[in-house]
């Protein structure tokens, strides 16, 4: 059990170099909000800016915005600006449609670079947007699908066989908050003559990523968790600039052509990561994510990680003597910025998590057992976590969570 009582977290919050931020987000009273690794907080400068669009450059300014406003290049200029987020070039990244989608053209266009290999390798376990994008990716493309645990020895097993065409991988994975060697992963698909596509959902805005350092060929994240851009959000796709010229998706749209003004009748793949994009996007949204952007451009993200690591281990520490099996590393080089617990028996573990949304401290349950908080540091509080701690402590102890009003199921 730790030492530090709620005045010694208040304390490490006075110190906090990323204290400021707090502000920047609209936060509602009286709440702990742990479920930013689902959806994050708004911060306040978001509204104004959606706003802006829709009544200055659309309502007053109606087409001309197109080139006025810079809604054309949006896909490239906010794509530049997410590049430093995940250590990539700024022409490696456009932004723009779903993660499904995103993860659909990815993979098909590696499928298309390794033509003589025809088996696509997945996590067992995975987000099912992943398992399920992959199975149509694979029919499509007449492939096979493969799942494996990614831990290496399984991984490897998998690539020795010497047909897998690109392996699709999450950074952080989903129910247990394992952040995954990303640079040895990598090395050890190229070693093998498989392409890499890594799924950044829970990881970008959470912990500094090196997409370049590491030799990854093709990345996929959403904007809406630990970036703040809202529910709806458009993702964002990397391809390697050494894929460039040769990389062809399957939905070969408008806005991915190289001369899109010429309206050609004949599809022509525009140059760096632009290639990956299809249809018109939606400003709105995008718009929203503009104003995150300009808070996320002022983070440094080694600070940003070092908070997250103390504000996960403090809180699985406070945690340690509920009876909740711990899922997540306690080993920082492979912890995420989550911690997930497990019940035996699943049902509980739903009610436990309603039964802390009704004293204010918002999780989120994944069937079938796991009970998963996210920690994103630019608002959450050293203080915030221990009282989020302590109440998770009591919920289970006092038995509060059996109450029908907890047990009863729900949809969402």
């Amino acid at each position: 059990m730790t030492s530090l009582t709620r005045e010694d977290c208040a304390k490490l919050d006075a110190e906090d170099p990323l204290a400021g931020f707090r502000a920047e987000f609209a936060l509602p009273d009286g709440v702990v909000y742990l479920d930013g690794n689902s959806l994050g907080a708004l911060p306040k400068a978001t509204p104004e800016r959606v706003s802006r669009v829709v009544e200055r450059e659309w309502g007053a300014d109606l087409i001309a915005s197109w080139s006025a406003a810079g809604w054309w290049d949006q896909p490239r200029t906010l794509g530049a600006r997410i590049a430093p987020l995940v250590g990539a070039a700024p022409h490696e990244v456009v932004v723009g449609d779903s993660t499904s989608a995103n993860l659909f053209k990815t993979l098909v266009a590696a499928l298309r670079l390794n033509p003589d290999r025809n088996v696509v390798v997945g996590e067992a376990g995975n987000f099912p947007t992943d398992l399920y994008v992959t199975q149509g990716a694979a029919e499509l493309m007449g492939a096979a699908e493969r799942r494996v645990d990614p831990d290496e020895p399984a991984l490897e097993a998998a690539l020795a066989s010497g047909d897998v065409a690109v392996v699709l991988l999450s950074h952080v994975d989903y129910r247990t908050g394992t952040l995954r060697d990303m640079a040895g992963l990598t090395r050890l698909a190229h070693r093998h003559g498989a392409l890499v596509l890594w799924d950044l959902c829970h990881s970008v805005g959470a912990l500094p990523v090196e997409l370049g350092a590491c030799g990854v060929d093709f990345a996929v994240g959403c904007t809406y968790k630990y970036l703040n851009a809202g529910p709806g959000a458009p993702s964002f796709t990397f391809a390697a600039e050494r894929h460039h010229a040769t990389a062809r998706q399957p939905i070969a749209g408008w806005h991915g052509h190289a001369r899109p003004f010429d309206f050609s009748g004949e599809y022509v793949p525009a140059e760096g990561a632009s290639r990956f994009l299809s249809g018109s996007q939606s400003l709105i949204a995008a718009a929203a994510l503009e104003a995150s952007l300009d808070l996320w451009s002022r983070v440094d993200l080694d600070r940003l990680r070092a908070k997250s690591l103390a504000l996960t281990d403090l809180f699985a520490t406070l945690t340690a003597d509920t009876g909740l099996m711990l899922m997540t590393p306690r080993a920082a080089e492979r912890r995420g910025s989550q911690v997930s617990l497990r019940h035996p028996d699943g049902p509980a573990g739903e009610a436990i998590v309603r039964a802390l949304a009704e004293r204010g401290v918002i999780g989120d349950f994944r069937q079938p057992d796991v009970l998963r908080f996210g920690f994103a540091p630019l608002y959450l509080r050293h203080v915030d976590v221990y009282d989020a701690a302590t109440a998770l402590v009591e919920v289970v102890r006092s038995g509060g969570w059996r109450a029908s009003r907890f047990t009863a199921p729900q949809e969402v």
